[in-house]
């Protein structure tokens, strides 16, 4: 299901903290994960980060409305925010492609090894 396209100052919001390697990564990570999440632990050793260094990259990727977070004992799990993700990229393809947003969908990779 597609969320909301998200308001203008929430993408700035959104696109200045993906603007960062660690949290992007992270991003990526999260939604490879699906619906288990990670634990803060477990990204660290993905990302080869330590865990204290990584916190402030998770916060605001959570603030940002990409991820959610939830306690499981004294762990922290996280989990990429569907719906903001889908709303920032709503927000940035609203007016793709003369109205015709269905045109701005990903490129089959078949058809990517043809154009290439």
């Amino acid at each position: 299901m597609r969320g909301e396209p998200i308001e203008e100052g929430a993408a700035v919001e959104a696109l200045a903290a993906l603007g960062h390697p660690t949290r992007i990564e992270a991003v990526r990570q999260l939604v490879g994960a699906g619906d288990a999440g990670l634990a803060a632990g477990a990204i660290a050793r993905v990302l080869d980060v330590r865990e204290n260094a990584l916190s402030p990259h998770l916060a605001r990727l959570v603030q940002a409305g990409l991820a959610t977070r939830r306690r499981e004992g004294r762990a922290v799990r996280y989990e990429a925010d569907v719906a903001g993700l889908s709303g920032l990229l709503d927000f940035l393809l609203k007016d793709c492609c003369g109205g015709r947003p269905e045109l701005c969908a990903p490129v089959p990779s078949e058809r990517k090894e043809k154009i290439a």
